[in-house]
Order: C-alpha cells, then sequence, then structure tokens
C-alpha cells in the first residue's frame, strides 16, 4: 500500500483537523453539532447495513455474533495482562483502560469503510452486527476486573473498597443510546420494503461521506487537544496504546479471514474492530462503575493514541495484511 491509500477525503479532514489544533486556530464545532453528526452516522450505517442482513445468510450472522463475544470478553483480559506485568499499572486503572480495548470506536469503523469505498473494495455487513455486540462484554469485563480489585484490596488492607452496583451499569450497558440507534437502524433497515428503503437513499448513502468529513474534522481538533496529555499518562500507556490495537488487528485478520470466512473488506473491517478502543459507550461507564480509575488515561489513550494510530497507520496496515493473508 502507498502513500495515496491514506489520500481519502475522511483522513485527510482528520488531519486537518489535528493541524488547525496544532497552530491553535479558532476553528471549532457549535455545540451539540458534533453529538448530531454522531447519531446520523450510527443511523446512516445501520441502515445501509440492515438493508443488506435482510439478504443475508442467518447462519453466518449467527457465526459473527459469537466471534463477536469471544472478541469482545478475551481483548479486555490481553489488555489487563499487559498492564498489569511487572505491576507497571494498578489495578483499578488497568480495569478501565483495558475495558475501553475490548470495545469498539464507531468513527475508526466508519474510517476503514471509507477507506473501503475509496478503493471500491467490497465488504460483508456482518462486522455492522459484531459492532453492536462488542460494546457490552467489555464493560462487563471492565467492571467485573475492577470489583475484583477492589476485593482484593479488602482483603490486604490496602484501602476501603466499595460496594459495585451492577444494576444501574448494566442498564447503562445494554440500554446505552449508541447501541440501541444502531441496533434499530439495522432493524428498520432489514423490515422495511426494499421500495420504501430506496426513498432514503439520499440520506443513509450519498451525503454518507461528506458527513463522516465534517466528523473526523471534529475528531482531529479533539484527539490533538488530547496529545497534550502524553507526559502524563507515560511512555509504557503510550505503548500500550498502540501495542494493544496490533493485537487486536492480527486477531481480528484471524477471526475474519480464517473463522468466518470473510472477504478482505470483511476481514479489514473485523480486524479494524478488534484493534479500536471505545471513547464514546464506555468512558461514562468506567468513570460511574470505576470512580478510583483516572479518566485522563483511558480517554488520552483511547483518542489521543489508539484512534490516530488506527486511522493513518492501522487501517492500511491491516488492510494489506488482510490482503495478503485472504489472498
Amino acid at each position: 500500500m502507498g502513500l495515496d491509500s491514506l489520500l481519502i477525503p475522511a483522513v485527510l479532514f482528520f488531519a486537518l483537523g489535528v493541524f488547525a489544533r496544532l497552530v491553535k486556530s479558532d476553528l471549532k464545532f457549535p455545540e451539540g453539532m458534533s453529538k448530531g453528526i454522531s447519531l446520523y452516522l450510527l443511523m446512516a450505517i445501520g441502515l445501509k447495513g440492515g438493508a443488506a442482513l435482510a439478504q443475508a445468510d442467518l447462519t453466518v450472522a449467527v457465526q459473527s455474533i459469537f466471534w463477536a463475544l469471544v472478541l469482545g470478553f478475551t481483548m479486555p483480559l490481553i489488555g489487563y495482562s499487559l498492564l498489569r506485568f511487572r505491576n507497571r499499572i494498578d489495578r483499578m486503572n488497568a480495569a478501565a483502560i483495558s475495558a475501553h480495548y475490548g470495545s469498539v470506536s464507531a468513527a475508526t469503523f466508519l474510517t476503514a469503510v471509507a477507506f473501503l469505498e475509496a478503493l471500491n473494495v467490497s465488504h460483508e455487513t456482518y462486522p455492522i452486527i459484531m459492532m453492536v455486540v462488542m460494546e457490552t462484554p467489555a464493560i462487563v469485563i471492565g467492571l467485573l476486573l475492577a470489583a475484583l480489585a477492589r476485593k482484593e484490596m479488602e482483603k490486604n488492607g490496602d484501602g476501603s473498597a466499595s460496594v459495585t452496583e451492577w444494576k444501574p451499569l448494566m442498564h447503562e450497558a445494554l440500554t446505552n443510546g449508541y447501541v440501541i440507534l444502531l441496533l434499530g437502524a439495522m432493524v428498520v433497515g432489514a423490515v422495511a420494503p426494499e421500495a420504501a428503503m430506496e426513498k432514503v437513499f439520499p440520506f443513509s448513502h450519498e451525503i454518507f461521506m461528506g458527513v463522516l468529513c465534517l466528523f473526523l474534522l471534529d475528531m482531529g481538533i479533539e484527539a490533538a487537544r488530547r496529545m497534550g496529555a502524553f507526559k502524563k499518562v507515560g511512555m509504557v500507556l503510550v505503548a500500550f496504546g498502540i501495542v494493544m490495537p496490533m493485537i487486536g488487528g492480527l486477531l481480528g485478520i484471524f477471526v475474519g479471514a480464517s473463522l468466518l470466512g470473510f472477504s478482505v473488506g470483511g476481514t479489514l473491517l473485523v480486524a479494524i474492530l478488534a484493534a479500536s478502543a471505545s471513547y464514546i459507550a464506555v468512558p461514562p461507564a468506567m468513570r460511574f462503575g470505576v470512580p478510583e480509575a483516572n479518566p485522563s488515561y483511558y480517554l488520552t489513550l483511547a483518542l489521543g493514541i489508539t484512534f490516530p494510530f488506527n486511522v493513518v497507520v492501522g487501517i492500511p496496515l491491516f488492510y494489506s495484511l488482510s490482503n495478503w493473508y485472504v489472498g
């Protein structure tokens, strides 16, 4: 893959956002606009996925859900083990950070979709289902690891242990607006007649790439703002923010190509799901469920390190590896 693979409008607008922040431009989005754009992108991707899934193979869909659950439960455990190696990071911060790396980043996924569309590479729609499924397991694992850490602290007398309130946390994970909207849009796209779906085609397809460019411009500004916290998180966490998506991407390629039999495009999307880190759904859950953890650690890692790494390096790298592995 050459430099041309990065010269797609979505990635270039992300770079523009970073540049604008670095030169201290006053460029910024109106309050509430970013959320509105996010809602549109989720709805559009759900509608497109649902329409395609109406014609999909149920067996492959079930297999995709199974492997999404496996990745969702496995990735946080791998992340936690790496963070706790030689006690580099304390248990609470390790639990909160690892939960972000078992979950997914919709923005990274959408950028990968844009990357494939720019190259005219087709892909399966099953990764959209996997994106929805992978959100909750990671949150559950993160909360469980934190609860176990509290018990250990209480046992060793290292500090007072707070009680984890599972019911509100699980309710928040399962009814998260991001999950509800994406899943609901998929259902609408799947059950609506084809003739009716043609009416919303301009909404879900024709303006999609333009809105995605706006979204990544905003993400570039936000990512650059988080880069200032590199000194706070330390080189150990910076290295983790790069190594972890590499591990996830390789696992995703194996799952997508070998276990699900996806094409190059579908394999890339599974790889990027496993490689990404959530910065929308998981942070609120961790802030409420693991108040002992430092939010600047997991927010800086997910948004300031892993997201830019995946957009600039991860997507073209995993595409090349998927091409080699599938081919």
